[in-house]
Order: C-alpha cells, then sequence, then structure tokens
C-alpha cells in the first residue's frame, strides 16, 4: 500500500509540476483565449449591453433554472478564497503591474468561456420539463462520440471538488482562528452543519440554487461595498495607483529584484487561475439553464469571467494598493506600517487600515461567504460529474457525503497532498476541455452568428 501511495503522489506531483510549473496550461489558456477573441470578432466587447440585458430578462418556467441562477451558480465557483489570498499574493509578488495582466487575462479568456459553455447547452441531455445535464462530459460523447476521455474528465472534476473543498474549508477556519483563537474542530463542525443542511435540506427547487440565489447577491454587495468606500476616502490616491499599474505593468520600473517576466507571469496565472476560462468548470452550471438560444448561455457565462476578475479580484488588489504599501526585496510581502506583511494576513491589517478594527471581523464574514459559496458550487457541479459516471446507480447521496465530511477534514488541517489533487484534477480538466472546443468550436460559432443575425433583425 506504502508503494502505491508513494507511486500516486509522485505521478500527480509529476503532472502537476509539467502543467503548472512549466506553464503549459497558461500558454494552452491564452493561445486559446487570443484565437477565440479572433474567431468570434471581439465579441465579449461587441455585445457586452445584450450580455446584461439577457440577465435581466427571465428565461425560466416553473421548473426550470434561468440564465440569472446559473450566472450566481458560475461566479460562487469562480469567487472563493483565492480572490483574496491569490490576489495578494500575485501583488506581493508581481507588483501592481501584475493587476494588469489580470484583466487582460479576463477580457481575452470570457471569449473561451462563451464557446464552451455554448457547446455545453447544444450538447446536453433533458431530464425532465425544463430540466437539463450536462458539461463537458456530455460534449465530448456526444459531440465527438467517444467516452474514455469524458469519463477521465468527470472523475478529475470529482477530484479537484473534493481539494477544493477542503481548501475552501481550511480558508474558513484559518481566518477565525487567527482572528479571535477558536479551536478550528469547532469551527469546522459549524461549517459542515450549514453545509450539510443546505444539501440535504428539504425544498421544491434545487437547494443549492436557491442557496446560492441568496448567497452570491449578499457577498457581492458587502465586499463592493467596503472597496467602494476605501476607494472614495482614498480618492485622491486613485489615479496615482492606477498610472503606477500600467507603469510597472510593462517594466517601466525594476523594482526590487522583480522583473518584467515575472509581473507578467504573476498576473497571468493568477487571471487564469481565478477565472477559470477554459476549464470547462462552468459547463456544468451552463448545461442546466433554461434557454431557448445557446449562444445567450454563452454570453452570460462570459460576463462572469469579467465579474471575477475585473471585479472581485481588482477590488482586492485595490484595498492592498490604496493602503500605501511597499514591495520588499525577496518578493515574499509587501510593508505596511513598517511590518512585512504577506497573504490573509496583509489583506486584513490594509483593510483594517482604511476601515479600522471592523477589517478583521469584515474578513472573516467575506472569506466565510466566499469559501462556503464555492463549497456549494462544487457540490452542484460534481452531482452532473457522478452522474455521467454512472448514468443507472445514483450516488449523488454519497458525493454529497463526501462533501460534508471534506469540509470538517479540511477545516482542522491543512493536507497539502490533497491540495496537489485539486490542481491535479483542475489541471487534467483543462487540458482535455481545450482540445476539446479547440476541435468543435464552429458549433458554437454557427450559433453566435444564428444569434447575431437575430439581433439586426429585432
Amino acid at each position: 500500500m506504502n508503494v502505491i501511495g508513494k507511486l500516486i503522489i509522485d505521478t500527480v506531483n509529476l503532472v502537476n509540476n509539467f502543467l503548472w510549473g512549466k506553464n503549459i496550461l497558461v500558454v494552452m489558456l491564452i493561445g486559446t483565449a487570443i484565437y477565440f477573441t479572433l474567431r468570434t470578432r471581439f465579441m465579449q466587447f461587441r455585445l457586452f449591453g445584450d450580455i446584461v440585458r439577457i440577465l435581466g430578462k427571465s428565461e425560466k418556467d416553473k421548473q426550470g433554472i434561468s440564465s440569472l441562477e446559473t450566472f450566481f451558480l458560475g461566479t460562487a465557483c469562480r469567487v472563493g478564497a483565492g480572490n483574496i489570498a491569490g490576489v495578494v499574493a500575485a501583488v506581493s509578488i508581481g507588483g501592481a503591474g501584475s493587476l494588469f495582466w489580470m484583466w487582460l487575462v479576463a477580457l481575452l479568456g470570457s471569449s473561451t468561456s462563451f464557446i464552451e459553455s455554448t457547446l455545453a447547452v447544444i450538447h446536453r441531455d433533458k431530464i425532465g420539463e425544463g430540466r437539463y445535464i450536462g458539461g463537458t462530459p456530455w460534449v465530448i460523447k456526444k459531440r465527438l462520440n467517444i467516452k474514455f476521455p469524458a469519463i477521465i474528465y468527470a472523475i478529475s472534476s470529482i477530484v479537484c471538488y473534493i481539494g477544493v473543498t477542503q481548501v475552501m474549508s481550511n480558508s474558513v477556519t484559518e481566518s477565525v482562528s487567527s482572528a479571535y483563537n477558536i479551536d478550528p474542530k469547532y469551527v469546522s463542525i459549524a461549517l459542515a452543519v450549514i453545509v450539510g443542511a443546505i444539501i440535504f435540506g428539504k425544498s421544491k427547487r434545487d437547494k443549492i440554487i436557491e442557496a446560492l440565489n441568496k448567497i452570491v447577491p449578499v457577498m457581492a454587495v458587502l465586499y463592493l461595498g467596503v472597496v467602494i468606500f476605501v476607494i472614495v476616502t482614498n480618492i485622491t490616491s486613485f489615479p496615482a495607483m492606477f498610472k503606477n499599474i500600467f507603469y510597472e505593468a510593462f517594466g517601466g520600473k525594476e523594482f526590487l529584484g522583480g522583473t518584467i517576466g515575472g509581473i507578467i507571469m504573476q498576473g497571468v496565472r493568477r487571471g487564469l487561475f481565478s477565472n477559470e476560462a477554459g476549464s470547462g468548470n462552468s459547463n456544468y452550471a451552463a448545461a442546466v439553464v433554461d434557454i431557448d438560444e445557446p449562444a445567450k448561455q454563452g454570453l452570460v457565462q462570459a460576463l462572469g469571467v469579467f465579474v471575477d476578475t475585473l471585479i472581485i479580484c481588482s477590488a482586492t488588489a485595490f484595498v492592498i494598493l490604496l493602503a500605501g504599501v511597499e514591495k520588499v526585496a525577496d518578493g515574499e510581502g509587501m510593508i505596511l506600517n513598517g511590518k512585512v506583511l504577506s497573504g490573509m494576513t496583509l489583506f486584513q491589517e490594509a483593510l483594517k487600515d482604511h476601515i479600522g478594527w471592523i477589517g478583521i471581523p469584515f474578513t472573516v464574514v467575506i472569506i466565510f461567504f466566499f469559501s462556503l459559496s464555492t463549497i456549494l458550487a462544487v457540490a452542484f457541479y460534481g452531482k452532473s460529474a457522478v452522474s455521467f459516471i454512472n448514468e443507472k446507480i445514483n450516488l449523488n447521496f454519497v458525493y454529497q457525503v463526501i462533501i460534508v465530511i471534506m469540509v470538517y477534514v479540511g477545516g482542522i488541517q491543512q493536507n497539502f497532498f490533497v491540495w496537489s489533487l485539486a490542481d491535479f484534477g483542475l489541471g487534467i480538466m483543462t487540458v482535455i476541455n481545450i482540445i476539446c472546443i479547440l476541435i468543435i468550436s464552429k458549433d458554437a460559432l454557427v450559433e453566435l452568428k444564428k444569434y447575431e443575425g437575430k439581433l439586426r433583425n429585432k
């Protein structure tokens, strides 16, 4: 058993080092994003107004799921604790300039999200009146007529989601324990009970969808409300901050051992990891919508990429940069009020610098909402993956029990191998998804053309 365990660990680390360490996925995702931006003739800019209008309309009947609800679902999965910790790390290492490259990745990557989500709506299964199921595994099986890579994708999804659940749970317990010195065990029990109550609670509609309909708007309003306050109270520093972002983005300043390559790579990787365009994750959400035209849902999911990176990630970066931080020489943190800080501590202290003592409890609340929404989203996504793997035996109950258990386990301890499994699963998913959508992207492009034709004829 030890030999088998070591082999698994070595294999996971080998694949992660190749895909993530060598930036193979970064090159694949950026190349794909540029390609689809050109093929769609910059649809993310041309049709932005129409995207917003789609969200404002009801596209559901009594049983179906609307575009707005799938937007909340996709946003919940994209927006997690990583939108704080990951962005802080990127800015600490790559400086203010890394934020510009996050923006660029989001602007380009939204076209990839459009293609993959449109394909998910085209190639899905109907399971009832106004009810659907689908995702990348269905796209591969139904369009390419091959099941093995579809099964691998579904299994990789489950592996990734179990790992993500632990990471999010640990983020909650760590923030609460560090702020109030509470035993992580009690925090993890409370979080597991909350997640279990939502997943297994009684409801006429999907319990997770209903919960996210309430959680996502609340967490967005809370977070953005505070960030707007920070911007307004530091409005005189805002122009200088923006100037510095663009100045450093193009290597206008050789600061403390940093290089232009490091700045670009930090921003690019963080943007890609955060918005997940190209991984196919959002396909599980896109496929369940009750909508008349696939291209409409592709546009909705493209907007999710904007929201994740251009709004949430930017908000985090603004809190840090407007606090007057300075980068340290070794790239392992930033100087704030004479102290070298990094990670969540840097964010908490920066927020405290802006809004006083309430910054600490506010951070705890935001981390809780961000993490809870992500856990619920992957619980929903995983149900689709499990259903694809075994259509006859309902294993969803087992999967959901595992999710609740991992919430508890992740909360009481950091298991870095499980974290590696999350990266491993996401990496495999991304490779399979990109190859798939590049082969059959014409289907989505045809839908886009049809949809734009209808817009012109209105």
